[in-house]
């Protein structure tokens, strides 16, 4: 048997290409750009679903959520200065609050920014300020300065998000769409601000919304939560210069435009009502890490008791019957996650490894090879391999 790695790397040899000068489609200065159009697009097809599972995969619990924020996205990319990318939105399950945009119009916003957020003209503002990056090509004039060279290469290794439970530990290193936002610069992130809520009212939004997040966004970073945001502050830093000129702009552009407050808290109201399940989701994950699976279990008998459908929380406890050598109901609990979710890797991957050191090489295997095609990591190779299965 053989097992194929999809071409991401190939991408790279688009980015040797000759350099020259492009438009920026959203403000027409001339810019250095070392890729074209189409391959940035290409870059973001093949990039954006290892991308999504490095970093918790599509939060699966809400279709409905997956839509709304799909809709909003697209109202508003269909007033961006490149309406015809192939845009994508989506919600991944992770409790981090970021939201990021990759080549060609790839956008995602994470499970835990959602809930920070009081109205749709808020979630209008992230989304509107993520087209922007991919309207203006920002990641492409980036990867053109040298700042992304061998992100082809990068993410054939991404695994997710880091843990230290069972044999999964150090094996993930969250790729982080940081890299390809790679710090934007501050005129790119005043661009975005600017363009983004000119999109906004076009789309019928209160552009207030936009000085509202920021206002938010700088508020926490000199709070106590700011170590829960760095994610999104190193990519997308807050500043006063923002909220003002942000709130200049809405005066310019009026402040008309609606809000949604309560549409929006219908929307996200699942998300709302089973924080606490995620919260204890962390506290397993701190037992774990800290060698004690009953404290983990007790955690997670809690979260699961609140959001009982969510695959996370069951893979977490078959690491725990790991922890307890109890491979039996280990192997249930991984069983399970992939019942309620098999498109996620880390599940596949777990249940893999545990057949594995079972003595079950059919069942590895086929779980080994369902991770590798979810996301191709190091570790499934590397055990694949050790099963007599080529991977090349």
């Amino acid at each position: 048997m053989r097992v194929r790695i999809r071409p991401f790397a190939a991408c790279l040899a688009m980015l040797i290409g000759l350099s020259g000068c492009a438009v920026n489609p959203v403000t027409g200065r001339q810019e250095l750009s070392l890729i074209s159009p189409q391959q940035e697009i290409m870059l973001g097809q093949q990039n954006y679903g290892p991308n999504q599972q490095a970093q918790g995969g599509p939060y699966e619990l809400d279709r409905a959520l997956q839509n709304y924020v799909s809709e909003v996205g697209h109202s508003l990319a269909r007033h961006s200065h490149q309406p015809d990318l192939p845009y994508e939105f989506v919600v991944l399950n992770n409790s981090v609050p970021n939201a990021w945009a990759m080549p060609g119009g790839k956008i995602a916003i994470n499970r835990g920014l959602l809930t920070l957020l009081d109205n749709e003209a808020e979630l209008a503002a992230v989304l509107g300020h993520e087209i922007v990056h991919a309207a203006a090509r920002h990641s492409a004039q980036q990867m053109s300065r040298g700042q992304l060279m061998g992100m082809g290469v990068q993410v054939l290794g991404a695994l997710g998000q880091q843990s230290g439970y069972g044999q999964l530990a150090g094996s993930v290193a969250e790729l982080g769409a940081g890299a390809w936002m790679a710090r934007y610069s501050r005129s790119d992130e005043l661009e975005s601000d600017h363009y983004g809520m000119e999109y906004m009212v076009k789309a019928g939004y209160n552009p207030m919304g936009a000085v509202t997040l920021q206002e938010k966004f700088v508020a926490l970073s000199q709070g106590r939560q700011a170590g829960a945001l760095d994610a999104l502050f190193a990519s997308h830093p807050p500043s006063q210069e923002r909220v003002n000129a942000n709130r200049a702009l809405a005066q310019q552009l009026g402040t008309s435009g609606t809000l949604n407050e309560q549409r929006y808290q219908q929307r996200i109201a699942r998300l709302k009502r089973t924080e606490s399940a995620y919260k204890a989701q962390d506290e397993a994950i701190e037992a774990l890490n800290n060698k004690n699976p009953k404290a983990a279990l007790a955690a997670l008998d809690k979260a699961i008791d609140i959001e009982p459908d969510e695959s996370h929380f069951w893979e977490l406890r078959g690491h725990a019957w790991q922890m307890q050598n109890d491979p039996t109901r280990a192997e249930q609990a991984f069983t399970t996650a992939i019942r309620k979710n098999p498109n996620y890797f880390r599940h596949h991957l777990a249940r893999g490894l545990l057949r594995q050191q079972s003595g079950n090489r059919e069942g590895a295997v086929a779980d080994l090879q369902a991770s590798f095609e979810l996301l191709p990591t190091d570790l499934a190779a590397q055990q694949l391999q050790q099963l007599g299965v080529n991977v090349r």
